[in-house]
């Protein structure tokens, strides 16, 4: 049927009304070329790439790692500031321990001579730090650290850490380390494989610590947890040698006050 006069009939699709404007395209924008950046390899960089190109090229590593309770570690550090009125850094309890099971397992506390083919096992610890600085990542060592009491080390690592910001280091400052202590944690990361810093035979790390549900005394608690990790030099030591630096410093970190009895 027609529609009547006063209503218009509806348009075909493909004819514009009278009277619209047509749409008009906007003209093409030529492409911007894209181009890379290419960054030199100098400096500190440098000599990161190379030491840890060299420890991925020579050393066979494992790597073990085990969930441990840290609460009784957070009350011993309280209990320290409550009794002497000084600050103790939880880092710094745990660099206690790792020395002290260096003692106990001298064995991880070494280097191998690939010219000789020899475990150098060496007579001093001296513990280093990675620390990530301004400049990049840098590894600075206490030297002489088996010498140490506890509160001489935590000043030591004081230091290194006030340093840290700015990555002013002496050369001196920066060699020498028999064995790497990597708290990862600080930087929000629970659990890393960390390579290990050539010419060492080992390094722990040390994850965040986070509330988690625990089991105590057969009952589920929310405890301090912190996961460990141990990289190690298979032609140092086997596993065994490994896990037992591992458990122990776990001990320690779960039952701490016999460790800091004598600061």
């Amino acid at each position: 049927m027609t529609p009547p006069a006063s209503v218009p009939a509806t348009l075909p699709a493909s004819v514009p009304a009278p009277g619209a404007a047509q749409a008009v395209a906007p003209p093409a924008r030529p492409a911007v070329a894209l181009e890379d950046l290419r960054i030199p390899i100098t400096g500190l960089r440098k000599v990161v790439s190379q030491r840890l190109t060299t420890s991925r090229r020579e050393i066979p590593e494992a790597t073990i790692w085990m969930d441990v309770d840290a609460t009784e570690l957070f009350v011993a550090r309280d209990s320290l500031l409550a009794a002497t009125g000084e600050r103790f850094s939880v880092t710094a309890l745990i660099a206690r321990f790792v020395v002290a099971g260096l003692r106990k397992y001298p064995l991880l506390n070494s280097s191998v001579d690939t010219a000789s083919q020899e475990i150098l096992q060496h007579a001093a610890v001296n513990l280093g730090l990675a620390a990530q600085t301004s400049r990049g990542l840098m590894v600075p060592v206490v030297h002489g650290a088996q010498a140490m009491t506890t509160r001489q080390l935590r000043d030591a690592i004081a230091g290194i850490v006030a340093q840290s910001a700015d990555g002013t280091f002496p050369p001196s400052a920066l060699t020498g380390g028999t064995f790497t202590l990597n708290n990862f944690g600080s930087l929000g990361v629970d659990g890393s494989a960390a390579i290990i810093n050539h010419p060492e035979a080992a390094i722990l790390g040390i994850g965040r610590m986070i509330e988690r549900p625990w089991v105590v005394n057969h009952e589920l608690a929310v405890r301090t947890v912190v996961e460990l990790s141990m990289v190690f030099d298979h032609r140092v030591c086997d596993g065994g040698t490994a896990a037992g630096f591992l458990t122990y410093i776990a001990g320690c970190i779960e039952n701490p006050v016999a460790m800091l009895a004598d600061l």
